[in-house]
């Protein structure tokens, strides 16, 4: 499955917020846990319903979302 496979978007589950596709656990969560200093392993012992893959694809969509033209209205 590409990285980018594993992010859903569906208005019923979390209200719409980008998740790991099969479960509630959003993308802004892992990404926290790592910003917090969890490491890899830590993380997928504390949510074995994870994968690496699924950390990887969190990365991903970050950066994809990260790159994307902000307008601001003066």
């Amino acid at each position: 499955m590409p990285l980018m496979d594993r992010i859903v978007i569906d208005p019923d589950v979390v209200h719409g917020r980008p998740v790991i596709r099969g479960t509630r656990m959003r993308v802004a969560d892992v990404l926290s846990l790592l910003a917090s200093g969890a490491t890899t392993p830590e993380s997928l012992e504390d949510y074995p319903y994870l994968s690496v893959d699924d950390i990887k694809a969190s990365h991903h969509y970050a950066a994809a979302q990260s790159g994307h033209t902000v307008l601001v209205a003066s």
